[in-house]
């Protein structure tokens, strides 16, 4: 830690953290706004005073500058790890269990402050930023639970005299890696885990997104979480491969976790091999959501909504390829492009929009793209396709009918507020086209007929299946993919498998 400048855990406000109270979206304990790294219990700057700004998505405002980290933070937050390690694993899981329960109820007692906090620096609109918080307070409440189950097995003995144990253990110090589309949510549903299993954690925020995990970090303080189990290292997109490198080549980091990109995902992979990790990697998505002629097309409708345009389209999970039977082409399409075109658009801090901007300007960019390639090659436009009249990062909903596979949107992942309609004939045709991509993390279909419901859901190649519901995500069920999308599971039972390893006992011995 000699090369960290050390600074005190409380409020330590600068003159733009204090402008910030003007700001409608600031919250009312100024000291949730964090320019600071949290290493073994301090916040603490970079000597160097390298830098970078957390950017409002809204309008493009600074927020505030937060230390730009690298190797040698990224360092001093595993040594801290690594030495909370034995302290944490040692305690019961009914003491791990008890200040998981009251870092869920800090969360639930600052929801609106964190909410704040996070439309301020996501986008998201406040009504959606207050439910991911109570997302994430959730996955540390069923965590909380579960830290008390980590039940073991006796195994019968094939030979008198011997008693077969296994028993399961925190595998260590646990790096996560994670996205800004839910900052907050996806951050709890790691670090829960992981901390009621016994491990301790190094994370690393996205950087468009680093306030909100400084801020549910500092909570975890206050609720008596001890220092150097939870460290939070942000980090520029420059810095961020620093970061990663050197907790893939520290061999007392014994797993990664990481939600983002496949290609990130496989350098991740690959260069945890030296040092064997466990993995788990939640990657990209390109999800159908398929209607058939037998769907009530009215929560059909309602189901796209919630699951295309929710957080503007920046879910990866997100409904992204709308395949419609064609005797219900025409209703469907006339219905949902009425729905979209009632969304409205606007800053988190107007306080009545449905949808906010896009994370910056490469993800409009990127949006922009795939609708003009989409339109240049026969896609027929029934709503939105354009910059919204708020400008900057600002896009309107959007749908497209009468789209094929040789546009764009159909193979990479639009990440954005754009609906396309692919038109089938037949099941087998649908089935065909959901799993024509290499990934596999959600698929989604609406049907009556019970025959098809089991036929399809056990035909589509993901790991996340929704059938009549467009929202699927739950703290109690398993969440991750199959094929390019990842592997590992997080929430449920089964997410804390994942930060465990399991010990077989062989004892002899005991005949009379």
């Amino acid at each position: 830690m000699g090369t960290l400048a050390r600074q005190p855990a409380g409020p330590d406000l600068s003159d733009r953290q204090t402008k910030q109270r003007s700001r409608p979206l600031q919250p009312s304990r100024a000291d949730l706004v964090i320019d600071r790294a949290l290493i073994g219990g301090r916040w603490v700057s970079e000597v160097g005073g390298r830098t970078f700004a957390v950017l409002d998505p809204a309008d493009g405002s600074h927020v505030i500058d937060v230390p730009d980290c690298g190797a040698t933070e990224a360092s001093a937050a595993a040594d801290c790890a690594a030495n909370a390690l034995r302290d944490w694993s040692a305690r019961t899981g009914k003491e791990r269990s008890q200040l998981l329960r009251q870092w869920h109820g800090a969360l639930l007692a600052h929801q609106e402050d964190l909410a704040r906090l996070l439309s301020r620096e996501q986008g998201k609109p406040l009504a959606e930023s207050r439910g991911e918080v109570a997302a994430g307070a959730a996955y540390v409440e069923w965590f909380a639970e579960e830290a008390k189950r980590a039940y073991g097995d006796v195994i019968p003995e094939p030979t008198r005299g011997r008693k077969l144990i296994v028993v399961k253990e925190p595998v260590g110090v646990v790096a996560a890696i994670t996205p800004w589309n839910f900052p907050i949510a996806i951050l709890a549903r790691k670090i829960a885990p992981a901390l009621a299993a016994g491990c301790t954690i190094v994370a690393k925020p996205a950087e468009d997104t680093p306030l909100s995990a400084l801020a549910i970090a500092r909570l975890a303080e206050e609720a008596g979480i001890p220092a150097g189990v939870i460290n939070i290292v942000p980090a520029s997109r420059h810095r961020a491969g620093e970061v990663g490198d050197a907790w893939l080549q520290d061999f007392r980091v014994r797993k990664l976790t990481f939600t983002g990109s496949t290609a990130v995902g496989k350098s991740l992979a690959r260069g945890s091999a030296d040092t064997l990790k466990k993995l788990s990697l939640e990657l990209g998505g390109n999800s159908p959501f398929i209607i058939f002629d037998d769907a009530d097309l009215d929560a059909a409708v309602a189901g796209t909504m919630a699951s295309k345009f929710r957080n503007t389209g920046q879910t990866c999970i997100c409904a992204n390829r709308i395949l419609v039977q064609g005797s219900v082409y025409a209703a469907f399409a006339e219905k949902l492009t009425a729905a979209v075109s009632r969304l409205t658009v606007g800053p988190a801090a107007s306080g009545d929009a449905d949808q906010g901007p896009l994370i910056n300007d490469r993800a409009r960019i990127k949006v922009e793209q795939h609708v003009h390639d989409a339109l240049g090659r026969g896609a027929r436009l029934l709503t939105g396709g354009k910059r919204h009249r708020l400008g900057g990062n600002f896009y309107e909903p959007t749908v497209l009918g009468e789209a094929n596979p040789s546009m764009r949107l159909a193979s990479e992942e639009t990440f954005g507020p754009v609906a396309p309609l692919f038109r089938f004939e037949t099941e087998s045709e649908a089935i065909a086209l959901a799993n024509d991509t290499p990934f596999g993390l959600a698929s989604y279909f609406y049907a009556r007929d019970i025959g098809r419901v089991w036929r399809v859901a056990q035909a589509l190649e993901a790991g996340t299946i929704g059938i009549n519901e467009g929202i699927i995500t739950t703290e109690v069920a398993p969440f991750g993919g199959v094929k390019a999308s990842g592997y590992g599971r997080e929430g449920s039972k089964y997410g804390l498998e994942d930060y465990q390893h399991l010990k077989y006992l062989c004892m002899g011995g005991l005949s009379a």
